[in-house]
């Protein structure tokens, strides 16, 4: 995916803060929103925490990467049993050429409900708690099966047929030019994956786990993406623990495992990624269901000329 640089990475993990006056806040928490509007329903994700006393936000809008939301406010002073149920946020300031968007929400047991808001137009936004999706590591796999038999794109259903340019070719799945992404007919828990790929030069695209969590695949030109959106990247969230030589050009490999939230990522036999939560969707995410299975969707609207092969797949043993 490409990178919006919405704030330094520094502030990314400095989020915009609230005064809080109850620790017992019930918007504390991740929360699994989705967004409907008038051509479209699409994901996003929010997270609201307390740190020394203050609130703050991070919110995952239908594209780019998660960022520190600004303006946080509650409707209302709260105080013992009076807690104030609405929240109100900017995603994204105004610039010059369009207005601020903001989430006005309104809490309802474990539900948000609420607007979206750019300008005048106005769309309904709702949010369930994110699950925890805390469990312990299967004892023991299945054997890897492929999910690409290297000669048709048997299993796979591009998201826009119309703009499709992904042919098998070779043994090699490849996006012959920018256009459609692509995912698995079956979805997926639970899994070990390995993927190969081959970027070229300028190349992006992105490898998307339950077709909700980037693995970043770029080589973009230096100073483009920093290390939360470059090669490897569990894309805004985790950025990898070794940058490793660019290879454009050449066959490279993914071997991720995902446990719940918990993801490691070995890139070309070495471990950048180990066992570390994924708060969230990414952006460009199908859905924002996070306890349900999902796909594996591989990313081919930015840049064509990717290719990908040798695609398997195992599970937890039964």
């Amino acid at each position: 995916m490409k990178f919006t640089a919405w704030l330094p990475i520094a502030a990314l993990l400095l989020l915009a803060p609230l005064a809080a006056q109850n620790s017992g806040n019930p918007f504390l928490g991740r929360w699994d929103m989705t967004i409907t509007a008038a051509d479209a329903t699409y994901p996003g994700w929010l997270e609201i925490t307390e740190q020394n006393g203050k609130f703050a936000a991070r919110v995952q809008p239908r594209t780019g990467s998660v960022h520190p939301a600004t303006d946080v406010a509650l409707s209302a002073a709260m105080s013992g049993p009076n807690v104030s149920n609405g929240l109100s946020l900017t995603v994204s300031k105004a610039t010059p050429q369009q207005p601020a968007l903001t989430w006005n929400l309104t809490l309802q047991g474990d539900k948000l409900t609420g607007a979206q808001s750019r300008g005048s137009s106005a769309d309904q936004i709702a949010g369930v708690r994110a699950p925890a999706l805390d469990r312990p590591a299967p004892q023991a796999w299945t054997n890897p099966e492929p999910l690409f038999n290297g000669q048709d794109l048997a299993g796979w259903q591009p998201d826009n047929p119309a703009a499709n340019h992904w042919v098998a070719r070779h043994g090699e799945m490849l996006n012959r030019s920018k256009g459609a992404n692509i995912r698995t007919t079956r979805t997926f828990d639970d899994f070990k994956l390995h993927i190969e790929y081959n970027c070229p030069r300028g190349g992006n695209s992105g490898v998307y786990l339950r077709g909700r969590y980037e693995v970043q695949v770029e080589y973009e030109p230096v100073g483009t993406n920093d290390p939360f959106h470059s090669m490897g990247s569990i894309y805004g969230y985790l950025a990898p623990s070794v940058e490793l030589p660019k290879k454009p050009g050449q066959w490279e490999s993914f071997d991720v495992t995902l446990v719940g939230r918990r993801v490691t990522v070995i890139r070309d036999g070495v471990k950048v990624i180990d066992n570390q939560e994924i708060p969230g969707i990414t952006g460009g995410a199908l859905d924002s269901r996070e306890s349900e299975p999902g796909p594996l969707y591989i990313q081919g609207d930015h840049t064509g000329g990717m290719k990908y092969r040798n695609i398997t797949i195992a599970v937890p043993r039964q």
